[in-house]
């Protein structure tokens, strides 16, 4: 991360709030919409590397 970050403090200079440049703001988002995916997948089943690669080649796609 950048070190432009500029905060937004209280009359005691408490942190309240953070400011940074839209590029991080929006890579921020995007690794959210990442983990909320893998929590909403967490329940499927797990398929290991060999059985996968021996599924793609049984259908023809390997």
């Amino acid at each position: 991360m950048s070190d432009t970050l500029h905060y937004i403090t209280d009359e005691h200079g408490a942190r309240t709030a953070v400011v940074l440049p839209l590029p991080q703001y929006e890579k921020l988002l995007e690794d959210l919409e990442d983990l909320a995916a893998i929590a909403e997948r967490r329940e499927e089943p797990v398929v290991s590397h060999g059985e996968f690669v021996a599924d793609l080649k049984r259908d023809g796609i390997l």
